[in-house]
């Protein structure tokens, strides 16, 4: 481990996959097709000039997968600062004097209450109430910014522009706009360095703040962060290599998509298309954050708002520890040797002082967890456990674990 990272926690992650390259959020949910070849983003264009890692696919475009070790990657996330590749997210540019009425009847949280440059996260459900993708709504001054994977941005496009019927509504991709993102417990210092605001405070809900850096225009957002402060840093094309460079000499220790995916899967964090696909209700996803129920009418409300009043579902999104590394996604989680679940993503984490502990992603139905059964993922015991999963405990499990 390199002396700039605190030798406070190691981890080494397969990502959500337990073997070979991830390829994470490319494929339909609904076939299981993959799809084509991913474009590389804008930074791994930039950077294939010098020493060059390989790329890999990640949600829905290509990015380096490690610069170095993906175990002192992720240490310096938790631990110090951490830069990477945010090319594989894309921006929407909502316009119109009817923009911020009909984006409230489309998705699951209350755009109409945003003051200027908060956000919030939210769904796009079908009339079924089944959850079509996802994404983070920022309200600017003139617009609204819509901000979701690569993978997600043509079928969110064409089903938003098919609900645009007699509204003054346009809706514009950015290609021109790319994003880095930078987290740690030293986000903040390294940005400050670098010359760039810090937008709100630890535990504000998004929000974003506009600049000029080094005469290129770049906005920042303060990101959904359950471990670590996130940031996320957008700028045009030409401008991310200079970002790049300068949040290096900031501090900031480059990590590639294998350590933000596990990083992903310790924050519980789910991933549309990965733990969330097309068949999923909103409150089978645990994603309360995403929800409004006083906000009016929307797409898909009159199912939420059924289970709201009526009940809980009968499936959750959950996090689990294994007791080894066997499971890979897709995995059915049993109890008492019947179907209860699914294991959706994959983590590998090492600590200090203590063997390698194997954490996952998942959906079971909630009367197994209140049963407390054992759980088996093939022939691998699967503990349920609370998330963000935590590892101060002395046993080295997770705090409030139960089987």
């Amino acid at each position: 481990m390199s002396n700039s990272t605190p030798n406070q926690v190691e981890a080494g992650s397969t990502g959500s996959t337990m073997a070979g390259p991830i390829d994470v959020g490319n494929g339909n949910p609904e076939t299981g097709a993959v799809d084509q070849a991913a474009p590389a983003t804008p930074l791994a264009e930039a950077l294939k000039y010098g020493p060059f890692p390989p790329l890999m696919q990640y949600r829905g475009a290509e990015s380096i997968g490690s610069f170095s070790n993906s175990a002192e990657e992720l240490a310096t996330l938790l631990n110090a600062v951490g830069v990477y590749d945010l090319g594989w997210r894309r921006l929407i540019r909502c316009t119109g004097e009817d923009r911020v009425r009909w984006l409230n009847g489309m998705v699951t949280n209350f755009v109409g209450n945003l003051d200027e440059n908060a956000g919030c996260y939210a769904f796009i459900l079908n009339a079924q109430g089944r959850i079509q993708g996802d994404l983070d709504i920022y309200r600017r001054a003139d617009s609204l910014w819509l901000e979701t994977d690569a993978a997600q941005i043509d079928a969110l496009t064409a089903f938003l522009d098919h609900y645009i019927i007699m509204d003054d509504v346009t809706l514009e991709s950015q290609p021109q706009w790319t994003a880095l993102g930078i987290a740690g417990p030293r986000a903040a210092a390294s940005m400050a360095e670098a010359g760039l605001p810090v937008p709100g405070r630890r535990g504000d809900p998004l929000c974003l703040s506009e600049t000029t850096w080094r005469g290129h225009s770049v906005v920042i957002t303060a990101a959904h962060s359950p471990l670590v402060p996130r940031y996320e840093i957008w700028m045009e094309h030409e401008s991310v290599l200079e970002m790049w460079n300068a949040l290096q000499e900031a501090g900031g220790l480059p990590c590639g998509v294998d350590a933000i995916e596990s990083l992903r899967v310790l924050e519980g964090t789910p991933a549309y298309s990965v733990d969330i696909t097309a068949k999923d209700l909103p409150q089978e996803t645990n994603q309360m954050r995403a929800l409004h129920f006083n906000k009016g009418c929307y797409l898909g409300q009159e199912i939420v708002e059924r289970i709201h009043s009526r009940g809980n579902v009968h499936r959750t999104f959950a996090g689990f520890v294994l007791t080894d590394g066997s499971p890979t996604p897709g995995t059915s989680l049993l109890a008492e040797g019947k179907p209860v679940g699914e294991i959706t993503s994959v983590a590998r984490i090492v600590l200090p002082g203590a063997r390698e502990r194997v954490v996952a992603l998942g959906s079971i139905r909630r009367e197994a967890l209140e049963r407390k059964s054992v759980l088996r993922a093939g022939e691998t015991v699967a503990h349920s456990s609370p998330l963000p999963f935590d590892f101060n405990s002395e046993s080295g499990q997770p705090e409030e674990t139960m089987r």
